[in-house]
């Protein structure tokens, strides 16, 4: 499979997120999904492939201490596409020993704690999710980090053992944002307050004008530190 994802890493580098899109849904159908953390790149994904096949594969990572907006946008994208976004949990049991090992805000006294959290909360509920897929679509762009900046279009995710799409990897924040409007997308309403990139509440806060999109996330880290696991090669 890691061939197979050069090769279509060749085909596909310079093509359009819907062709991309129309192409892996075609193909695979419902071994092919989107996770969606319902951030601004995901909503315009949702709309793309839903516009595609109505019955497409969205699934989110529910990690219980999400904001209010966040399921505010869960709501409204579920009503305007007519769909149920499918939902994976943390597994009670885990929750309930990491909140025993590291107390219930440990992640911000390490980093090996704050990876141990994700990994709870995000990597393993993700790893179930991926299970039965072929193809993994994701709404990474390489200008949102200097850890997604040498990302292709297609590559081979060892880690899941699937073929992972970033339809939007070359678009900018503006293609983004131009698409969300003329198409009506649902979004997150704290993208107008300051937050560009949206993940668990205690790990996320505004940035400032000119900081990087990425600098709200676990900003008591190192940019390079700033990933949660889903998406490291």
């Amino acid at each position: 499979m890691k061939d197979k994802a050069v090769d279509l890493n060749t085909r596909f580098k310079d093509s359009k997120p819907q062709e991309i899109l129309e192409y892996f849904l075609s193909k695979y159908g419902v071994k092919a999904a989107l996770s969606s953390s319902f951030g601004v790149e995901d909503q315009v994904l949702t709309h793309m492939i839903l516009n595609i096949d109505k019955n497409s594969n969205i699934f989110t990572l529910d990690t219980a201490r999400l904001h209010p907006e966040t399921y505010s946008v869960m709501d409204a994208t579920n009503l305007k596409y007519g769909v149920k976004v499918n939902v994976f949990f943390p597994k009670t049991d885990e929750v309930e020993e990491l909140y025993q090992t590291q107390g219930i805000n440990g992640f911000y006294e390490s980093i090996e704690n704050r990876k141990k959290c994700c990994f709870v909360r995000k990597i393993a509920p993700l790893k179930r999710a991926l299970g039965e897929l072929d193809i993994w679509i994701t709404g990474l762009r390489a200008s949102q980090s200097v850890t997604r900046e040498d990302l292709n279009v297609v590559e081979y995710d060892e880690s899941n053992s699937v073929i992972k799409i970033n339809p939007l990897l070359n678009w900018s924040e503006d293609d983004v944002w131009d698409f969300v409007k003329e198409n009506k997308v649902p979004y997150n309403k704290l993208h107008d307050q300051g937050f560009p990139s949206i993940g668990c509440a205690p790990c996320t806060r505004a940035v400032k004008d000119g900081e990087d999109v990425r600098s709200g996330r676990w900003w008591w880290e190192n940019p390079e530190n700033k990933e949660c696991g889903l998406h490291t090669k």
